[in-house]
Protein backbone atom coordinates (compact mmCIF):
# COMPACT_ATOMS: atom_id res chain seq x y z
CA UNK A 1 0.00 0.00 0.00
CA UNK A 2 1.24 3.52 -0.59
CA UNK A 3 -0.03 6.70 0.84
CA UNK A 4 1.07 10.61 0.67
CA UNK A 5 1.30 13.99 1.87
CA UNK A 6 0.87 17.04 0.18
CA UNK A 7 3.21 20.31 1.24
CA UNK A 8 3.46 23.16 0.02
CA UNK A 9 6.60 26.02 0.22
CA UNK A 10 6.71 29.60 -2.01
CA UNK A 11 10.43 30.16 -3.06
CA UNK A 12 12.68 31.60 -5.37
CA UNK A 13 15.24 30.57 -7.68
CA UNK A 14 17.22 31.02 -11.10
CA UNK A 15 18.90 28.41 -13.26
CA UNK A 16 22.53 28.80 -13.95
CA UNK A 17 22.88 26.65 -16.52
CA UNK A 18 20.26 27.43 -18.94
CA UNK A 19 20.92 28.39 -22.19
CA UNK A 20 21.60 32.48 -22.41
CA UNK A 21 18.26 34.55 -22.56
CA UNK A 22 16.29 31.67 -21.21
CA UNK A 23 13.17 33.14 -19.09
CA UNK A 24 14.09 30.35 -16.19
CA UNK A 25 17.95 32.02 -15.81
CA UNK A 26 16.15 35.11 -14.65
CA UNK A 27 15.27 35.75 -10.47
CA UNK A 28 11.57 34.21 -10.55
CA UNK A 29 9.64 32.15 -8.12
CA UNK A 30 6.79 29.35 -7.89
CA UNK A 31 4.41 28.10 -5.49
CA UNK A 32 5.55 24.61 -5.07
CA UNK A 33 3.75 21.24 -4.24
CA UNK A 34 5.93 18.25 -2.47
CA UNK A 35 4.18 15.17 -2.46
CA UNK A 36 5.52 12.71 0.10
CA UNK A 37 4.74 8.93 -0.59
CA UNK A 38 5.25 6.19 1.67
CA UNK A 39 5.26 2.49 1.44
CA UNK A 40 4.17 0.10 3.44
CA UNK A 41 1.95 -2.88 4.87
CA UNK A 42 -1.54 -1.73 6.25
CA UNK A 43 -1.62 -2.33 9.74
CA UNK A 44 -3.34 -4.99 11.09
CA UNK A 45 -4.80 -3.03 14.21
CA UNK A 46 -4.18 0.41 13.34
CA UNK A 47 -6.01 0.08 9.48
CA UNK A 48 -3.06 2.25 8.23
CA UNK A 49 0.31 2.03 6.67
CA UNK A 50 1.59 5.26 8.99
CA UNK A 51 -0.22 8.14 11.13
CA UNK A 52 -0.06 11.06 8.44
CA UNK A 53 0.70 13.25 11.49
CA UNK A 54 4.40 11.10 11.70
CA UNK A 55 4.65 11.81 7.85
CA UNK A 56 4.00 15.84 8.62
CA UNK A 57 6.48 15.75 12.23
CA UNK A 58 9.51 14.38 9.94
CA UNK A 59 9.10 16.56 6.79
CA UNK A 60 7.96 19.62 7.79
CA UNK A 61 10.91 21.10 9.37
CA UNK A 62 12.64 19.78 6.13
CA UNK A 63 10.14 21.35 3.77
CA UNK A 64 10.80 24.62 5.90
CA UNK A 65 14.29 25.35 5.34
CA UNK A 66 13.28 25.87 1.49
CA UNK A 67 9.73 28.06 2.31
CA UNK A 68 10.26 31.65 1.18
CA UNK A 69 14.34 31.18 0.72
CA UNK A 70 16.55 31.99 -2.52
CA UNK A 71 16.97 28.40 -3.26
CA UNK A 72 20.37 28.88 -5.37
CA UNK A 73 21.70 29.54 -1.91
CA UNK A 74 20.72 26.14 -0.25
CA UNK A 75 23.75 23.79 -0.05
CA UNK A 76 22.84 21.36 -2.79
CA UNK A 77 20.31 23.54 -4.69
CA UNK A 78 22.52 25.63 -6.86
CA UNK A 79 21.30 24.51 -9.72
CA UNK A 80 17.89 24.35 -8.24
CA UNK A 81 15.47 22.69 -10.93
CA UNK A 82 12.39 20.46 -9.79
CA UNK A 83 14.38 17.30 -10.53
CA UNK A 84 17.59 18.34 -8.26
CA UNK A 85 14.59 19.68 -5.66
CA UNK A 86 13.32 16.39 -5.79
CA UNK A 87 16.56 14.37 -5.14
CA UNK A 88 17.56 16.93 -2.49
CA UNK A 89 14.23 16.31 -0.83
CA UNK A 90 14.66 12.87 -0.66
CA UNK A 91 18.42 13.04 0.37
CA UNK A 92 17.44 14.85 3.80
CA UNK A 93 13.83 12.68 4.31
CA UNK A 94 14.76 9.23 3.80
CA UNK A 95 17.39 8.77 6.88
CA UNK A 96 14.46 9.83 9.10
CA UNK A 97 11.57 8.18 7.15
CA UNK A 98 12.96 5.16 5.82
CA UNK A 99 9.53 3.97 4.00
CA UNK A 100 9.77 7.09 1.81
CA UNK A 101 8.99 5.76 -2.01
CA UNK A 102 8.72 9.23 -4.22
CA UNK A 103 9.09 12.94 -4.29
CA UNK A 104 6.49 14.22 -6.20
CA UNK A 105 7.51 18.05 -6.91
CA UNK A 106 5.07 20.59 -8.83
CA UNK A 107 6.60 23.77 -9.47
CA UNK A 108 3.48 24.81 -11.45
CA UNK A 109 -0.02 23.52 -11.60
CA UNK A 110 0.96 21.99 -14.67
CA UNK A 111 4.89 20.61 -14.25
CA UNK A 112 6.71 18.50 -12.05
CA UNK A 113 8.80 15.58 -11.20
CA UNK A 114 8.40 12.43 -9.69
CA UNK A 115 11.69 10.75 -7.72
CA UNK A 116 11.69 7.30 -6.33
CA UNK A 117 15.46 6.99 -5.46
CA UNK A 118 18.41 5.92 -6.95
Amino acid sequence: MEIYKDFTFESAHSLPNVPKGHKCARLHGHSFMARIYVSGPLGETSGWVMDYADIKKICKPIIEQLDHYYLNEIPGLENPTSEVIAKWLWKNIKPQLPELSAVELKETCTSGCIYRGQ
